[in-house]
């Protein structure tokens, strides 16, 4: 079958089994040799092939309503909404999203790149479903990873308690984007292990059926029996408690299985859960036999050995970058320790915990959690450091403000992912951190310009007692600079000067230094002098070096990669209003107020003009040159 003509999933109505595993083959094949070149979620996606057709098959979408839980596993359902044609273009600038996107199908109702939000948005769908006296379905479906999320626990007891008509579908394959931690883990390998709880019950039920009515005490006791086989079959019986009935585990790669249980689960009044195992990467061998999951997310790849297709001697990740620093100084300070959301492996702190397991807490994906749990450390005098993604910092910000940076306690943020993260989009663009912390009393925010300057301010903030302090680093690989032997530690809110100017000042950090540095070069030639400075102190400002610059009356260039409303530019804007300067021409560069969608950083930065060439634009109508002052 041509899997770029299948216009809906229609085509699934009349299969049989057998037709089903034939076509599941080819699905997965077709996801094979296209990964392979545009990369993407492979591991995911592999592992929900015949979820993803059963419950197209038993379900009529868009009517019955499909939700994806953080939504990289949603590429089968691409394909059978007729989207098979565009995954040439996935991830790619103006191509494919990788995530469910509303606009681009009528059957993608939830947009998600976060996990643990669709049972909340499940429930908002019920209850206007049952508002509007409507009968359509509403399956969201979720991992086990994504159950440790606290909202969605919220959510589970709400559906619970209002007892709607809600199937959750839980995609249990033992591992997200890393080995998956918590009681709740544990109590679904208890489910696992503890065979078909339902099919128990109704044998149970059927059995008793046969024995005579006898009415009195004899019947009441069968009753109970028949409602406590649950406590023998599967222990605890988490989500009965909470409302639901449960109908599993089932195999996730086994049609028949999945049929029947589905179609059980579609006569069932109120909320229902189904537990389903798969297993991810299957039917591929390099992502099937992966214990440290490297291909949830991959890079193009060579299909016969699973060799990823990478530079030749790239200098090291940011990431690897922050974390040996890190190791570095907890070798000297055992108050240091590493939290994670989730994270150990993106955030490279796999070395970090093999030299100090006991001091590496990953607590799952809980944000909020992490962020408080950080804060409870800090008042016990230890130094934590939460390694946390830029976009999902977003999650703890209540927890920043309230219980780190109210109470002035010294957590260190690792703020990975900082800026424009490309082939993920909008859900996953880490533009939104300075300003919503910029906002926060007591906070430091940093950003180093290369790995040298990354250890010193690493350095700086394991020995900052103060309050919280934060370092933002990008995606990608660092520059491949020489690094000191000796850590040095910054002064608080120092700025640097990287190329003297006198005619105008850029002032900027991290990832645009370079374009700023090759805008005041070409404007050299021009006979304009710019002065390049290194603001790797978002926040405090050097206080000193603004009053310098702007009792000068040097036109001023913002440049960030960042979201500008709220941002360092406009910090740069209120220092002018708040000292009195009235003269200085301040001009501002970054993210406009937009999502910004999915592409290669390069065509991104091109897009919202975030390049040398528009700094160089921008200069020349700021700066006259010096025939034009003559």
């Amino acid at each position: 079958m041509d899997l770029c003509k299948i216009k809906d999933p229609s085509i699934l109505k009349d299969m049989n089994t057998k037709q089903l595993e034939e076509f599941a083959e080819e699905t997965r094949q077709f996801l094979i040799e296209n990964l392979a070149a545009t990369g993407g979620h492979l591991g995911a996606n592999l592992g929900v092939v015949e979820l993803t057709l059963a419950l197209h098959k038993v379900y009529k979408s868009p009517e019955d309503r499909l939700l994806w839980d953080v939504g990289h596993q949603s590429y089968i359902h691409k394909i059978l909404t007729g989207r098979g044609s565009q995954f040439g273009t996935l991830r790619q600038y103006k191509g494919l999203c990788g995530f469910p996107k509303r606009d681009e199908s009528e059957h993608d109702v939830w947009e998600t790149g976060h996990s643990s939000t669709s049972l909340s948005a499940a429930m908002g769908m019920a209850i206007a479903r049952d508002l509007k006296n409507q009968t359509h379905s509403i399956l969201p479906i979720i991992g086990d990873g994504a159950l440790t999320g606290g909202m969605a626990l919220e959510a589970l007891n709400h559906i619970g308690h209002e007892k709607k008509n809600v199937t959750v579908i839980l995609n249990d394959n033992e591992m997200s984007i890393a080995k998956n931690v918590g009681a709740l883990h544990s109590a679904l390998g208890r489910m696992r292990s503890a065979g078909k709880y339902n099919r128990a019950k109704d044998d149970l039920e059927w059995l008793l059926k046969k024995i005579p009515a006898v009415g009195g005490k004899l019947a009441q006791a069968a009753e109970r029996l028949k409602d406590s086989m649950k406590y023998f079959v599967v222990p605890g019986m988490f989500f009965e408690e909470l409302g639901f009935t449960y109908y599993g585990p089932v195999d996730g790669h086994d049609f028949n299985d999945l049929l029947e249980n589905l179609n059980y689960a579609k006569k069932t009044d109120g909320p229902v859960i189904v537990h389903v195992m798969t297993q991810k990467g299957k039917g591929y061998h390099p992502a099937e036999t992966d214990v440290k999951d490297k291909w949830h997310g991959v890079g193009p790849y060579k299909i016969e050995s699973g060799e990823k297709i990478k530079p030749v001697d790239a200098p090291p990740a940011w990431s690897s970058v922050i974390s040996e620093a890190l190791r570095e100084e907890a070798r000297k300070d055992d108050r240091i320790v590493a939290v994670t959301p989730a994270m150990i492996l993106g955030s490279k702190l796999e070395k970090f915990g093999e030299e100090f397991p006991d001091r590496l807490f990953d607590v799952g994906i809980a944000e909020q959690h992490a962020t408080t749990m950080a804060a409870g450390l800090a008042t016990q005098g230890m130094k934590p450091f939460l390694a946390i993604y830029s976009t999902f910092l977003q999650r703890g910000y209540d927890q920043v403000v309230h219980d780190v940076a109210r109470q002035k306690l010294n957590v260190i943020f690792g703020i990975d992912r900082a800026g424009l993260v490309g082939a993920d989009g909008e859900t996953h663009q880490g533009v939104f951190d300075v300003s919503f912390l910029r906002s926060v009393p007591n906070m430091i925010i940093s950003m180093p310009k290369d790995e040298n300057e990354a250890q010193h301010l690493v350095h700086t903030a394991t020995h900052y007692d103060e309050g919280p302090f934060a370092i933002r680093y990008p995606r990608g690989n660092a520059k491949g600079v020489k690094t000191d032997q000796e850590k040095e530690l910054l002064p608080i809110g120092s700025w640097e000067v990287l190329k003297d100017g006198t005619d105008a000042v850029i002032l900027t950090f991290g990832t645009t230094i370079d374009m700023a540095m090759d805008a005041s070069e070409k404007l050299e030639k021009e006979g304009r002098s710019v002065r390049v400075v290194n603001a790797r102190f978002i926040k405090p400002l050097d206080d000193a070096m603004l009053h310098d610059i702007m009792k000068k009356e040097l036109p001023i260039l913002t440049v960030e990669e960042s979201v500008l409303q709220g941002g360092f530019g406009s910090s740069i804007l209120e220092f002018a209003s708040e000292n009195g300067y009235t003269s200085p021409w301040i001009r501002r560069m970054g993210v406009p107020d937009r999502f910004i969608e999915h592409g290669s950083v390069q065509k991104l930065w091109e897009e919202i003009g975030l390049t040398a060439e528009n700094m160089v634009h921008h200069l020349k109508e700021m700066v006259p040159t010096k025939q034009q002052r003559a």
